[in-house]
């Protein structure tokens, strides 16, 4: 091997390692929390289950639009690699910006105070614990992912398969209880599905991550599109199991009275000590989904690495174990910064979906469009093709939109905005600080 290649990423994952990265990408703690809420906005249990359908076909929308760009494109940047190419440097550059200061640091720290609040719960450490727990968790996943990539993988898969049991569990349970029927009639009428969407797509968020992983897939132009694809499909069917036993333990009314439906589902199959239990198998969410966010994040900081000689301290591969070290090890400090900040305002977790949610759909949508472009241009024709072009397209940007759009309304909600609107006003002006920087960074 030469010192060429030493220094780049290499083929490690296989088709099966890739779908288990993106379910553990997407599966994380909304789905202990967004069922009620959906619910709540539900007529009946026919529009709280589609809602649901409905959420996994329009990501399977943009899973496929995803996996033509990725055998377009099989790169380990991922994003940014679809957006240099499409639009420019000066578009990837600043969507790595973005990325490494307020999407993926972001996510990661808004996951990161959801872990530290249910293990407080485990074992409390004192003031600020959540806070304290969330640091601890970054630190101690960052230091598995520096030293490598297989080591890594492995504790995905051990943490998946966790995580993936407890679901089971509480789906098998639900169902068994048989309490849902009395509840249901209960039920009475919701807001709609447009509101049922929002917290629908924010439980599916994450398989976008997948794209990362292009440059060390085996064969990655053909398996893609497996990846992507089969994890979608994966993720919906558990979602509709775990919903479906949500439901037969409580029924839609119950669910709507429910302040945490996984607690009051959890209790009925495990009495007095779900409490507990439950908050095992969330921080083992939480770790699932912050783990593979720590991989596939610090991939976008190599790139952007790569290609600007003033970034080149990001682009620095670890040949031992496989992995980008520099870019992890920036991509924490960020992230123990935004702990740092976070602990300090009412809700951790809300004030890093706030600072981050409105420049996570821009770009998304951004990338989305690439493919408009690559197809113009006529570069041939890749291993994968999205299949009944352009109406799948066109159903991903509309998704994209609504939720940009529902971002944008959610935050200027009064109960909501007056506590964090200044956190999206900080997002954004991070997100706008790229720009000069840009500019500085092509000069040297």
């Amino acid at each position: 091997m030469s010192a060429r290649e030493e220094g780049k990423p290499r083929p490690l994952l296989s088709v099966p390692d890739g779908i288990f990265l993106t379910v553990g990408m997407v599966i994380g703690v909304g789905i202990f929390k967004a069922p009620g809420q959906v619910a709540s906005a539900s007529s009946s249990a026919a529009e709280f289950f589609f809602a649901w359908i409905l959420g996994g076909l329009a990501c399977l929308c943009g899973a496929l639009v995803y996996a033509e760009l990725s055998s377009r494109h099989p790169e380990t940047g991922g994003e940014y690699a679809f957006l240099k190419r499409a639009w420019g440097k000066g578009a990837a550059f600043l969507f790595a910006w973005s990325r490494m200061t307020v999407i993926q640091t972001g996510a990661i720290a808004a996951v990161a105070f959801v872990f530290g609040e249910y293990a407080s719960q485990i074992a409390p450490l004192g003031a600020n614990s959540a806070a304290w727990w969330a640091a601890i968790s970054v630190v101690f996943l960052t230091g598995l992912n520096f030293v490598g990539t297989l080591t890594s993988k492995s504790l995905q898969k051990f943490l998946e398969m966790a995580l993936i049991t407890s679901l089971l569990v509480i789906a098998v349970g639900g169902m068994m209880s048989g309490s849902g029927a009395k509840a249901a009639a209960a039920s009475s009428g919701g807001p709609g599905l447009a509101l049922s969407m929002i917290f629908v797509l924010y439980t599916f968020g994450g398989w976008n991550e997948a794209a990362y992983l292009g440059g060390e897939v085996r064969d990655a132009s053909r398996n893609m599109a497996k990846v992507l694809v089969g994890g979608i499909v994966g993720v919906t069917a558990l979602y509709l199991l775990v919903n479906w036993g949500y439901y037969s333990a409580l029924g839609l009314g119950g669910m709507k009275e429910s302040r945490a439906v996984a607690v009051d589902a959890m209790r009925l199959i495990a009495g007095e000590k779900a409490a507990v239990l439950l908050a095992v198998v969330v921080c083992v969410s939480a770790l699932t989904t912050i783990n593979a966010a720590i991989f596939t994040g610090a991939r976008t900081n190599w790139a952007l690495g790569q290609d600007f000689p003033a970034m080149r301290f990001l682009g620095a591969w670890r040949t031992q174990g496989s992995t980008p070290a520099n870019a992890l090890v920036i991509q924490s400090a960020i992230t123990l910064i935004l702990i740092w900040a976070g602990s300090f305002t009412q809700d951790g977790f809300e004030a890093m979906v706030a600072y981050g949610l409105p420049v996570f759909w821009t770009f998304l949508l951004l990338t989305g469009l690439t493919l408009i472009a690559f197809r113009r241009r006529d570069e041939g024709m890749p291993a994968f093709r999205v299949p009944l072009f352009p109406f799948v397209p066109l159903c991903f940007y509309a998704m994209c939109l609504f939720m940009l759009w529902s971002s944008i309304q959610y935050l200027l909600n009064p109960d909501f905005g007056p506590k964090f609107g200044n956190l999206v006003l900080a997002g954004l002006m991070v997100m706008a600080a790229g720009i000069p920087l840009y500019w500085l960074a092509r000069e040297k």
